[in-house]
């Protein structure tokens, strides 16, 4: 082979090379885009979750929001006040403290308490089962059951109990993931410190809701009538708690006929606990009494 047509080649290439790389080298230059440096250190603060909670296409879309468009500094519902706090530092501001919500199922129909229309043998899933005349529970409005929502929950906050889902709020970081999951549109995001809450979004009708569901709220505004004023709202069937009110709900839990308000199950049953240990502490005294006194009246007997 020639050895000058080896050299020519060699010697295009090197020139077409030279000549590529001054024009990368201008056009780097020409459409340099400058970097905030806040951006990348902002977006290192946040958990990365990647979640949409903040409304944001993940966490470098509010990172950017928060760095170059003046975002809110406490947009990240799953970092919390930590978080805005890292956040606040970075971007020399002050963070402001936000009440700490939490996803709630605002539903108590288990498969003890709600009836089923039909026998549901699908695809375990809530919104299967829904596109099927609504589900098997006869309230439209009721929990599934299937998970859909505890699937889509990436902190492990979603448990399934006895077909009714459950939401640990000490593990709720309130991404919202579970709320846009759910066909029965019945979880809500609520006040962390809130724990009297009307879990029931039935708008049927009391003798309706008692026909399907133990524990509907049946529309009978006990909890509006005897609890502060603005405790409870009503309308269309359905009682609301109204936590920024700041109103006693005490009346209104202790009231409510179908324990359709949260705790209201459970202090029922911590009431009928402590009502069935004292009426076994009794029945045991007087058993006790009565060996006693059986005792007593042998003993005098053989003393005479």
């Amino acid at each position: 082979m020639d050895i000058k047509i080896i050299l020519i080649a060699v010697l295009v290439l090197a020139a077409l090379g030279s000549v590529l790389a001054a024009f990368l080298s201008y056009a780097s230059k020409v459409f340099h885009v400058k970097v905030d440096r806040r951006v990348a250190a902002v977006r290192e603060a946040l958990p990365g979750a990647n979640c949409g909670a903040c409304g944001f296409p993940g966490c470098d879309g509010l990172a950017e929001e928060i760095a170059l468009r003046d975002g809110p500094i406490n947009g990240c519902p799953v970092g919390g006040a930590p978080v805005a706090e890292a956040i606040a530092e970075i971007m020399g501001k002050t963070a402001v403290a936000g009440e700490k919500n939490v996803a709630c199922v605002m539903c108590q129909g288990d498969n003890e308490r709600a009836k089923n229309k039909f026998n549901y043998d699908g695809i375990t899933s809530c919104s299967a089962a829904n596109a099927l005349h609504g589900g098997q529970k006869s309230c439209s409005y009721g929990c599934l059951g299937f998970g859909d929502c505890k699937a889509v929950c990436e902190f492990g906050a979603i448990s399934i109990e006895n077909g009714l889902a459950i939401i640990d709020k000490e593990k709720c970081t309130s991404c919202g993931l579970c709320i846009s999951a759910c066909p029965k549109a019945i979880i809500e995001l609520i006040p962390y410190a809130q724990d009297v809450i009307v879990k029931c979004k039935s708008h049927d009708n009391g003798k309706e809701t008692r026909s399907k569901c133990s524990v509907g709220c049946i529309g009978c505004q006990i909890c509006v009538k005897m609890s502060e004023p603005g405790a409870f709202s009503f309308e269309n069937f359905l009682a609301k708690r109204e936590f920024a009110s700041g109103a006693d709900p005490a009346k209104g839990l202790e009231k409510c006929p179908t324990k359709a308000i949260f705790p209201g199950l459970e202090l029922k049953a911590k009431a009928e606990a402590e009502k069935a240990a004292a009426a076994k502490a009794k029945a045991e005294a007087e058993k006790k009494e009565v060996s006693t006194e059986t005792e007593s009246s042998t003993e005098s007997k053989t003393e005479e």
